[in-house]
């Protein structure tokens, strides 16, 4: 028999949302797709309590929340490692985690990557707005969960205890190497800008969130070519502003933009572009679309 498991966020965190795999179809509104940054260890997460892949999850970001349960059910933590304590006793990510009544999970800081992922087993009592779960900058009040915020999912029978194989696991660091392929006016840059776009290590910007990343590191001797016609973007979409600096456009992103798409990052890559924090550093390699 299923039982109820609620959710209270005694403390929320830095940045704590739900999302899942974003809302389709609607961009032509200017409704960015949304969703998980990390959608592989969305997925992952889903499936170590039995859910489809497309399930809800909390999202969290460098500074994990404070979480009490009501209820029976199972989780699980994937991405960054933000050291999780159940009762306080370390708990493992990447693994079926059984949950009784009364029972609190901690999360840390984050100590490698930037984003972990909850996933509860079953089915989310909570609000859809245009066939997506996922918190929206654009919504009023529901881009990010709050202190005393609850939860609650109507829990699946519980599972055998899944492990993630370790081999298999992300391992996170502190500079990263993002394939590229060509973006739409990649012929408006000098050869020697293109090469320093490709030579140069960036750091990601303390601006950075959900809708891009700033990068920290100007192209050299760069002034636009011409005004740019606002234009279509997607999800890993690499702009370069008026000052030389690329910004990568991420979930949250307008549809459209105005600075020149040097670039995009491709689809795979993506996910590490998720757990990239302020203060990491990264290059650019191309690629081509035969490579993918």
């Amino acid at each position: 028999m299923s039982d109820n498991l609620k959710l209270i966020l005694n403390k929320a965190g830095f940045h704590t949302s739900i999302q899942d795999e974003g809302r389709f179809g609607v961009q032509d509104l200017g409704i960015p797709i949304g969703g998980a940054l990390d959608k592989e260890a969305m997925q992952t997460a889903n499936m170590l309590v039995g859910n489809s892949p497309n399930t809800p999850v909390l999202e969290i970001t460098m500074i994990g929340p404070k979480i009490s349960f009501q209820g029976k059910g199972q989780i699980a933590i994937t991405g960054a490692d933000m050291t999780p304590e159940l009762n306080g006793q370390h708990t493992d990510s990447y693994k079926t985690v059984n949950i009784n009544s009364g029972d609190e999970l901690v999360f840390h800081n984050a100590k490698t990557g930037c984003r972990a992922y909850i996933s509860i087993g079953g089915e989310w009592e909570t609000t859809k707005w245009l066939e997506s779960y996922s918190s929206s900058s654009i919504l009023d009040n529901h881009s990010q969960l709050k202190d005393g915020d609850s939860l609650s999912v109507k829990s699946n029978l519980p599972i055998d205890v899944k492990e993630y194989p370790l081999s298999k696991r992300p391992i996170y660091s502190y500079c990263y190497i993002i394939r590229v392929v060509t973006g739409p006016e990649f012929e408006l840059f000098d050869l020697p800008q293109i090469e320093d776009f490709f030579n140069k290590i960036f750091t990601v910007g303390n601006e950075s969130n959900r809708m891009g990343y700033r990068l920290n590191g100007e192209l050299v001797n760069y002034s636009p070519k011409r005004e740019e016609i606002s234009s279509g973007i997607v999800t890993g979409t690499v702009q370069i502003t008026s000052a030389g600096n690329p910004i990568i456009l991420l979930a949250d992103a307008q549809t459209t933009g105005g600075y020149p798409r040097i670039a995009n990052v491709v689809t795979e890559d993506l996910s590490i572009v998720a757990q990239m924090k302020p203060g990491d550093e990264l290059k650019f390699m191309l690629i081509s679309q035969e490579d993918l």
